[in-house]
């Protein structure tokens, strides 16, 4: 698996524009299994600082327990209405999947809560997880706008799908 500067440094330019879509709203939305194995749908606040994909969330959350017992996760930026007189013009949107990571109360879980500006809100309980990424996403309508772009990252390589 990767952190998000292995993206950062085998496809810039990709990965600015996924950082683009995540930092466009504070509020992004997370995908995680229940105990039994149903999907659970969350919101969540995820930072793209210090080289990784970090969120925190409460101790005692739902999203806590069902990433704690099965680190998948997969967390979408959220997007703009597309423009229907343009819709090439949608920057689009973006995902991150892998495994959640806990490095709670650790100098670097610490230290990465600053980064992401939740310092002063979390307690020393205060669940941090990086993200251990399999895979991005990035999908935009084609500059044509009789498709749609799928970009990912996995594995190290960049690929381009078009979706008709």
């Amino acid at each position: 698996m990767a952190t998000w500067n292995d993206v950062r440094e085998t496809a810039p330019e990709f990965a600015e524009r996924v950082r683009a879509l995540f930092d466009a709203h504070r509020h992004k939305t997370m995908a995680t299994l229940r105990r039994d194995g149903s999907p659970r749908i969350s919101g969540i606040e995820l930072a793209l600082v210090g080289g990784q994909a970090v969120f925190g969330m409460m101790p005692a959350s739902l999203k806590a327990r069902d990433v704690r017992r099965d680190p998948r996760v997969a967390i979408h930026s959220g997007s703009e209405d597309p423009d229907d007189a343009n819709p090439a013009a949608w920057p689009g949107d973006a995902k991150i999947s892998g495994r959640a990571v806990e490095i709670t109360g650790t100098e670097e879980a610490g230290a990465l809560l600053e980064a992401m500006g939740q310092g002063e809100a979390a307690g020393p309980d205060t669940p941090v997880f990086v993200v251990d990424i399999a895979e991005v996403v990035l999908t935009k309508v084609a500059a044509s706008a009789d498709s749609l772009d799928v970009l990912f990252w996995k594995d190290g390589g960049l690929r381009t799908l078009k979706a008709v």
